[in-house]
């Protein structure tokens, strides 16, 4: 039995990187899955899921757009009959400097990684409001904790679903639905794949354990936040970054 058999769990951003790590750490755990992205495919991560021998279903979802939110709630529901755990991972980034950023560079971040956290927190509070039991985990990054030149936009939006998840978290606890906040450092992703090698080592120099994470060191600090084991915890921010930020 793992630690998630009998749960349902609707992933955004699923379709590759940090959410599809987190959907394949949730799978060998057992819980079924729900899985969206934007508008990538989900063919690929839906086939490796099912191979772990869980049930997985996924749809397109822009999570900036609340009926669209409420549409992946709902079909989730619908088709496991429950949603057990929402974790919020969709999210862009269009980087600039202050003084060149575009108003809708500004705009997009914050729609997308704000506002579709808010959105999809919303729709899916209202079944696990109801069976009084939930967790919702929201991605979120060390940028949001400690700023980064040319990424006002992005920083704005993470530092916002920290305080977000401590108001939500506030919100539904009597009601027996936790809300957590996961913090990711530099990951092995496709995002930081574009650093050059004098960047990268520079990053190095300022992350005590002399590395990037793994998205399956992300995974499996979402598995714990989604687990029974951490049915005391709310209103957290977990912080898997290497020991770059220490609060």
């Amino acid at each position: 039995m793992g630690r998630l058999s009998g749960k349902t769990a609707l992933i955004t951003g699923a379709s590759r990187g940090i959410g599809e790590g987190i959907a394949q750490a949730f799978a060998r755990e057992g819980a079924d899955l729900y899985l969206v992205s934007r508008s990538s495919p989900l063919d690929s991560v839906l086939a490796e899921c099912r191979a772990l021998g869980v049930k997985a279903e996924g749809s397109l979802c822009d999570v900036s757009d609340s009926a669209d939110a409420r549409r992946a709630v709902d079909s989730c529901v619908e088709t496991f009959g429950k949603i057990d755990i929402l974790v919020n991972n969709a999210g862009v980034t269009r980087d600039g400097l202050l003084v060149r950023m575009k108003d809708e560079d500004f705009s997009e971040v914050i729609r997308i990684n704000l506002g579709g956290c808010f959105n999809m927190s919303r729709a899916a509070a209202k079944p696990m409001m109801k069976k009084r039991a939930g967790r919702i985990i929201n991605i979120t990054s060390v940028v949001g904790a400690m700023g980064n030149a040319g990424q006002a936009n992005y920083a704005a939006s993470k530092a916002g679903v920290v305080g977000m998840t401590k108001s939500v978290a506030k919100e539904l606890g009597s009601r027996g639905v936790t809300v957590n906040a996961l913090a990711p450092g530099f990951v092995e992703t496709d995002m930081t794949k574009v650093l050059t090698d004098e960047n990268r080592q520079l990053l190095i120099k300022s992350i005590p354990l002399g590395r990037f994470g793994s998205v399956s060191d992300i995974a499996g600090a979402a598995v714990f936040l989604a687990s029974d084991e951490a049915a005391y915890i709310t209103g957290v921010t977990l912080f898997v970054d290497g020991g770059m930020v220490m609060s």
